[in-house]
């Protein structure tokens, strides 16, 4: 018996009864069709033998299809591209570009590269990002006029702020060190420069005498001077962080982020209530503490934004009577691990604030028979517990903070009018400036009776500033008292540079002096608002 089928057909009658149609009348084009719209034993199995026998069933799914990127080349097709573009203008600029002097921007170059990203997005370099319609993109600017960016350029200079605010601990950066020197060593004392393709020697030149290679940069404050004295700068303690601050007379710090270009300003904190003549930055790069003529200080924290004044209670019991307190806080040093920070006092007291409280207080002081004039820790102490303190006749104390008790003194020599002491970093040398404009330098490796190795007479008013530089070649020794009273010393050989300042170099009256924390740059401070920053080419490829 045929099978039938009951479907409705409208054929403009009234009628409403259903229309049977035998199979019988199909013809075979209808019945295709309709196996195909609704399945029929036949076409199933003739369709899975064609399945069966089309080779893909070994595939993987990703090899069946492909995501159409519009065309986007990998990064190392459109580099082989471009370099097949420029060869002939590479072979126009070669020589030039051998001749060019390096310059910090150039000098990364120089370095063995980490390991790249795991994975980088081509497109990044297709995005076109402004940073100047949004007020919080603002701040990642390197010019004013700066407007469109591309997605790569614009993660990377979220990075470096991301760095400046969040600097890298010190357990990070010595692992990142070791990783460097490691690279180097296995490369058997030989890196190959990516960009010109010639050998570099790792081993670090010594620095010689006699002539010295400085470049002049922009202001490091170019972006907003000061208004009067340059008071005090530094740079930031972190080798990954280009960060210089700077405290003047308009009661103002400056933060500047350092690039040997356009020094962008990055923050300006005013304090109306305190003449900042001291600003520095607390060891763990954190922090900056601002002191002055007052009883009290402002501590500036670089992650938060808050400038908070230190606490009523800030002298504990070694203030009985409101004569005890010291009306200034000028004179202060941070022991290396930032732990303790040592104030002077008057009488000859030097005061030892306990900073990993929440709440810094004074729980100890020490007492030398003259008034203070300077303070140093000893960075190279096993401890970092060894503090040296210079007294007005010109005396040098060296304490035990931990026993608080005196290890050592001895004088001077020439004994009068000392105004500042200061150490090099590999405590090879002690340097003590005088008010005749004297600089001894004595080798301090017996801190018991340093040895005075030379004195220093180049200069003619008394000392406001010493600085030694990371690998203790170099001595800065500076005047405020009277213009260009500013030299450079060799200290291997305990010779001043002779082509460098020249009577032609803008310092003016030196206020203040800085060395980076590689010694790429020298910034100088002056009485003109002024801050000079040089380039240290010696210390670039280092």
């Amino acid at each position: 018996m045929s099978a039938r089928k009951k479907v409705r057909r409208d054929d403009g009658t009234s009628s409403k009864k259903p229309v049977w149609i035998d199979d019988q009348d199909k013809d075979s084009e209808e019945e295709h069709l309709e196996d195909m719209l609704f399945g029929s034993k036949s076409f199933k199995q003739s369709h899975r033998l064609q399945d069966e026998t089309t080779g893909l069933e070994h595939l993987e799914d990703s090899d069946l299809f492909f995501f159409d990127t519009g065309g986007v080349k990998s990064r190392s097709e459109r580099n082989e591209e471009s370099n097949d573009d420029s060869d002939s203008d590479d072979e126009m600029q070669s020589d030039r570009r051998s001749e060019a002097p390096v310059t910090p921007k150039t000098r990364d170059s120089l370095r063995p590269k980490a390991n790249g990203p795991v994975w980088e997005d081509p497109d990044d370099q297709q995005l076109q990002i402004s940073i100047s319609s949004d007020r919080r993109l603002r701040k990642l600017r390197i010019d004013q006029s700066e407007d469109v960016i591309t997605g790569s350029e614009y993660e990377q200079r979220l990075r470096q702020q991301f760095e400046t605010i969040n600097p890298l601990p010190e357990w990070a950066a010595k692992a990142r060190r070791k990783r460097t020197r490691d690279e180097m060593e296995g490369h058997d004392g030989v890196i190959i420069n990516s960009t010109t393709g010639g050998i570099l020697s790792t081993g670090i030149k010594s620095l010689e005498k006699g002539s010295l290679e400085v470049e002049r940069l922009r202001d490091a404050n170019q972006a907003s001077p000061t208004e009067g004295d340059v008071k005090s700068i530094m740079f930031h303690p972190s080798p990954t962080v280009s960060l210089l601050l700077s405290a003047g007379g308009d009661r103002r710090l400056k933060l500047f982020t350092v690039d040997g270009h356009t020094n962008p300003l990055l923050q300006t904190v005013h304090i109306p209530s305190l003449p900042i003549s001291s600003a520095v930055f607390h060891p763990s790069g954190s922090s900056i503490l601002l002191t002055g003529p007052r009883p009290f200080f402002f501590n500036y924290d670089l992650q938060s934004g808050a400038c908070t004044r230190s606490p009523r209670g800030l002298w504990g019991t070694f203030a009985s009577k409101p004569d005890d307190v010291d009306k200034s806080l000028e004179i202060n040093a941070f022991s290396p691990s930032g732990e303790v920070l040592a104030v002077a006092g008057r009488r000859g007291y030097v005061h030892l604030v306990d900073w990993t409280v929440g709440s810094p207080q004074v729980v100890a002081s020490l007492k030398m028979n003259t008034p203070v004039k300077s303070l140093w820790w000893n960075t190279a102490s096993s401890s970092n517990m060894e503090l040296c303190s210079l007294g007005e006749n010109s005396e040098v104390y060296v304490w035990d903070v931990r026993s608080r008790a005196c290890q050592a003194r001895w004088k001077d020599d020439g004994g009068y009018g000392a105004t500042t002491i200061v150490g090099s970093p590999n405590n090879e040398y002690t340097a003590i400036g005088s008010k005749s404009g004297l600089v001894n330098v004595y080798d301090s490796r017996r801190s018991s009776e340093p040895k005075l190795l030379k004195a220093i007479g180049n200069l003619t008013t008394a000392i406001s500033s010493l600085h030694f530089n990371h690998s203790s070649e170099l001595l800065v020794m500076s005047s405020r008292l009277k213009k260009s009273q500013l030299r450079l010393v060799h200290l291997p050989s305990l010779t001043v540079f002779s082509n460098w300042p020249t009577s032609s170099t803008p310092v003016g009256k030196a206020t203040a002096t800085a060395f980076s924390h590689n010694s790429e740059y020298l910034a100088i401070g002056n009485s003109r608002g002024r801050v000079l920053l040089y380039g240290m080419r010696h210390f670039w490829n280092t």
